[in-house]
């Protein structure tokens, strides 16, 4: 009968040393932590799904909160009733309450549950609102436009002096893909 902790963070600039230091003090063996660095939305967790598989009966599936496990509260339920359905109890450090094996615990289950989708649901209307609000004022999102028109002049007059297409690779810091559709621009 095994601990088994999850630690989960959303970005790579996030560190994990908080939730793995509450696994190892909660009792889990080092080699029972399985860490990641995905979206809570993103099914394809790789660590998450050897997690689940690693688990057996009897076992104990540790988060520190429910929303390092998911952010849909249907993805938790999923999750949480796949455990149940191997014989693992499921049960989160920072919300005590939170042990699917008694009703009290399921409740409180359920109500973070929603809470984390509601979360994540007001972080993506506001993440909305602030692109609208920035493309309204002008700004404008992704890569910047490489070839311009006189990046593309260059690019050809280059060529015409009888430069090789690894010259012109080197002068302008393009791919060759991209100097190859510039050159096929003008012709």
């Amino acid at each position: 009968m095994a601990l088994i902790g999850y630690a989960r963070v959303s970005s790579v600039g996030q560190e994990l040393d908080v939730q793995r230091d509450k696994l190892l003090k909660a009792g889990v063996e080092p080699d029972h932590i399985f860490e990641e660095k995905k979206s809570g939305l993103d099914s394809g967790r790789p660590q998450l799904k050897e997690a689940l598989r690693f688990a057996r009966k009897g076992d104990t599936f540790l988060v520190s909160r429910v929303d390092r496990l998911a952010r849909s509260s249907v993805d938790l339920h999923r999750i949480v009733a796949d455990l149940q359905a191997k014989g693992v109890t499921f049960k989160c450090i920072d919300q005590e309450h939170i042990d699917t094996t008694t009703s009290n615990g399921k409740l409180m289950f359920g109500i973070l549950a929603s809470i984390a989708e509601f979360e994540t649901s007001l972080r993506q209307e506001r993440q909305a609102d602030g692109i609208a609000s920035a493309k309204s004022k002008g700004v404008k999102f992704g890569r910047k436009v490489q070839l311009t028109d006189d990046v593309v002049g260059t690019i050809h007059r280059m060529r015409k002096e009888g430069a090789m297409i690894r010259e012109i690779m080197d002068a302008t810091s393009l791919s060759k893909a991209t100097i190859y559709r510039a050159l096929a621009i003008l012709d």
